[in-house]
């Protein structure tokens, strides 16, 4: 019999998975230039961004390969 909480939390892996495939697909431009233009026009501060990219770094370690 498989581990309830394994299956619930891998289905929201699933789900997280579908959804950046998802996003992925439907991105359009540069992310580098676009995040460029961001910090370069104040709409994304300096802070934000590192946080972001902390966020992602986390994102991608946990990503099966």
């Amino acid at each position: 019999m498989a581990n309830p909480l394994f299956q619930q939390f891998g289905n929201q892996n699933n789900n997280i998975m579908s959804q950046f495939e998802q996003f992925r697909k439907n991105f359009k431009g540069n992310p580098q230039q676009i995040v460029q233009q961001l910090l370069a026009s104040g709409q994304m501060s300096q802070a934000q961004f590192n946080q972001l990219k902390q966020m992602a770094d986390q994102f991608m370690r946990n990503m099966p390969r």
